[in-house]
């Protein structure tokens, strides 16, 4: 079976005005003064416990779990919402499935909220299943969690691809054996997916299936 491995933000939605939004709220919410104009872009794609523990770190503040817990309030309820697609996206993913790959999500988000999005943009039914982070954060990290889906899915690493916007992404598929497609249109900085080791970086949706057939060596 082939099989391609989809991160969700900055490579299917563009998410970040709702995520920075709930970074701001976690932090007002702790009795701090976010400056609205600093680009806050990075926090898109690592483990939120990573982004908040580096964003609490300029105000000598270590509350982690009160500020997940913050952010959660707000995202779960509006943030998760403040999203779009990426132009093309529908029309990628259905032309991946006439193409007899099996998909699937590989998000660092919590899964209930990554669930909640593709069913919100109607796309939940194109992939064979939705990972993500789950309570107890052993597969918070893309390595672990790609593992997991490897393990749980019994896919190969040579059959498979996984296609995202930052570095975190290929370094997760590097450290299970798939090769790494990253999107120029998401979060990463420049040069990022390339130092990153990217198998191969594409500027345009439409590219990506090509790009995927040639990694994965079928017709």
């Amino acid at each position: 079976m082939k099989a391609a491995l989809f991160d969700l933000d900055g490579t299917l939605t563009e998410s970040a005005p709702g995520i920075i939004a709930s970074v701001h709220f976690a932090l007002r919410g702790l009795g701090h003064d976010p400056d609205p104009t600093v680009d806050l872009s990075w926090v898109v794609g690592p483990p939120l416990e990573d982004v908040l523990a580096r964003v609490l770190a300029p105000y000598g503040d270590d509350r982690v779990a009160e500020a997940t817990a913050l952010y959660r309030q707000r995202y779960g309820s509006v943030g998760l919402f403040e999203n779009a697609l990426y132009a093309g996206i529908p029309e990628m993913l259905a032309a991946f499935t006439a193409a007899g790959l099996s998909l699937f999500v590989a998000t660092s988000k919590r899964r209930a909220f990554a669930e909640r999005i593709l069913a919100h943009f109607g796309l939940d039914d194109q992939f064979t299943r939705i990972y993500g982070s789950e309570e107890g954060g052993l597969i918070d990290h893309k390595p672990e969690l790609i593992a997991h889906i490897l393990a749980r899915e019994h896919l190969s690493p040579d059959g498979s691809v996984m296609i995202g916007d930052r570095s975190y992404d290929i370094a997760g598929a590097h450290a299970n054996g798939l090769r790494a497609i990253g999107v120029a249109w998401g979060y990463g900085a420049p040069g990022e997916l390339v130092q990153a080791g990217a198998d191969a970086v594409v500027d345009h949706v439409t590219e990506l299936l090509p790009t995927a057939r040639r990694l994965l060596r079928f017709d």
